[in-house]
């Protein structure tokens, strides 16, 4: 087979493994502009709806790395199809939920779907693709993850305008089955690898981040205070924490030649950085749409489609952008493109939180919103290429599922950090409302109150921004390298000279 041909179907492959990918990340963020939708439909409280996509993030994040080892072991397109089939089928039943607590456990077996698929997508792309030609591919990939999560309120608001919330979910049923096809179809099958499974380190990792998240989440309702008898929410964070750390050295002294989370992966310093950055990316991408998107529809008035296209500039800038940004690293270090999002996204979420906060008309938000689009295509692109570049082969299942880990762990975060901020800023403001803000059902905010309202989704979204600022700061630290171009080049130079002759 040709070079031509080869490359040919490597990108076939991509462009059919996107669909899905899309798909599934649209998912992290479509719940946001339906939020209100279903606090009324399901008579949900804040707390609650925030839990439906809490619970997806959640269910997401945990399995990524151990399923991240399964594409190796079972063959990355087998892998894919059943992660995908889990998720459709599960999209299905979330469409058919008649209650919140429903809604939530298909929003879990939705987010192990797609546990099961997104690490496959990223093995793909290093298996197919030489590392001259990986640049372009995995920045596509990346720009693919951004502008999903970008669209997924736009998406949202436009079926909830015309169908109902339900719809944000039953479109992924024709979409699954799309996707299916075109993997069947374009997607090789690769080599396998036969690896034992760290059964001890999945309930560790899993158990250690349920705990983090749960009570980060439900601080604010038991108000910081006990959870369960004795036990109090800090305990709980702690206990999570503790146990994390016991992963974490768990990995290092077990003797398994594929261990969960291979540390080896982070003597790659640019590998580790990426991961650092991506969690902060993750974090502010998942926080930002709650508060922005529950301010235009209750503070405004707007429709949640309307509210959909206050934020659409964000992905329009990072859809036309994330072609051109892609191209660039293979000429330009990655370091200076990322460095230019993170001080963009911290920035442009500031400016978001001023004008929220001093009750300036809401065209004003379109600028920091323009800026945020900007920020979005310069960081995706440049962590993906970043964290692969180097990777050996035989971690690239792993190094893929850690990188998606740490995006979504980001995400699950922030998800369950601004959630716990929300109720707290809304109990601050609007104290006549209740005492936690967990009861009150979005939508049915009195006119009187939507000034203070406001006011507490502008303070809210003082946390991602502070997040964005401080991870920034890593990319800083990516190594110097010579650009793929460079590279080519020099090593034409080379053997043109007769550099390296025996």
């Amino acid at each position: 087979m040709s070079d031509v041909d080869s490359e040919r179907r490597a990108w076939q492959a991509l462009w059919a493994l996107l669909v899905g990918f899309f798909m599934i990340m649209v998912d992290s963020t479509v719940v946001s502009v339906a939020t209100a939708s279903i606090s009324m439909s399901l008579q949900a409280g804040v707390n609650g709806v925030l839990w439906v996509t809490s619970a997806y993030l959640l269910a997401f994040t945990v399995p990524l790395l151990i399923f991240g080892r399964l594409g190796d072991r079972f063959g990355p397109r087998r892998t894919y199809l059943a992660g995908l089939s889990v998720f459709t089928l599960a999209s299905l039943w979330a469409g058919l939920s008649g209650s919140i607590e429903m809604l939530i456990a298909a929003r879990v077996a939705q987010g192990l779907g797609a546990a099961l698929l997104t690490p496959q997508s990223m093995s793909v792309i290093t298996r197919l693709f030489p590392a001259a030609r990986r640049g372009p591919a995995m920045g596509v990939w990346g720009a693919t993850s951004g502008a999903a999560i970008l669209v997924g309120p736009i998406i949202g608001g436009l079926l909830i305008g015309s169908l109902g919330w339900r719809w944000v979910f039953f479109v992924n049923v024709p979409l699954g089955v799309l996707a299916f096809a075109l993997v069947w179809r374009f997607v090789p099958r690769l080599d396998t690898t036969s690896q034992t499974l760290d059964i001890l380190g999945v309930i560790a990792w899993g158990t250690g981040l349920f705990l983090v998240v749960l009570g980060v989440q439900q601080g604010e309702t038991y108000h910081w205070g006990l959870i369960l008898g004795p036990i109090t929410v800090p305990a709980v964070i702690v206990a999570g924490l503790v146990v994390l750390a016991g992963f974490v050295l768990w990995q290092h002294v077990q003797t398994s030649d594929a261990p969960l989370l291979p540390l080896r992966l982070f003597r790659d310093r640019n590998f580790s950085l990426a991961n650092t950055a991506i969690i902060g990316a993750g974090f502010a991408i998942n926080a930002i749409p709650f508060p922005l998107l529950l301010w235009a529809q209750i503070s405004e008035g707007f429709t949640p489609f309307q509210s959909a296209l206050l934020a659409s500039p964000m992905a329009v800038f990072t859809i036309v952008l994330a072609p051109l940004v892609g191209r660039a690293l293979n000429h330009v270090n990655p370091r200076w493109i990322a460095a230019f999002g993170f001080a963009a996204f911290a920035g442009a979420i500031f400016w978001v939180s001023a004008l929220i906060t001093s009750q300036a008309a809401w065209g004003w938000v379109l600028l920091p919103v323009s800026l945020l689009g900007i920020a979005s295509a310069s960081v995706w692109s440049p962590l993906s290429v970043a964290a692969a570049r180097d990777l050996p082969l035989e971690l690239a299942g792993a190094g893929s599922g850690v990188y998606n880990s740490m995006r979504q762990i980001g995400g699950v975060l922030g998800a369950a950090g601004i959630a716990a901020l929300m109720q707290a800023r809304l109990a601050a403001n609007l104290p006549g409302a209740s005492a936690t803000g967990a009861s009150i059902t979005l939508g049915a905010v009195p006119p009187a109150m939507r000034a203070a309202f406001s006011t507490a989704m502008g303070q809210t979204l003082l946390l991602p921004g502070i997040v964005a600022a401080m991870t920034g700061f890593s990319v800083l630290f990516l190594t110097s390298h010579h650009t793929v171009a460079a590279k080519e080049q020099l090593a034409a130079e080379q053997v043109g000279a007769g550099v390296g002759e025996t």
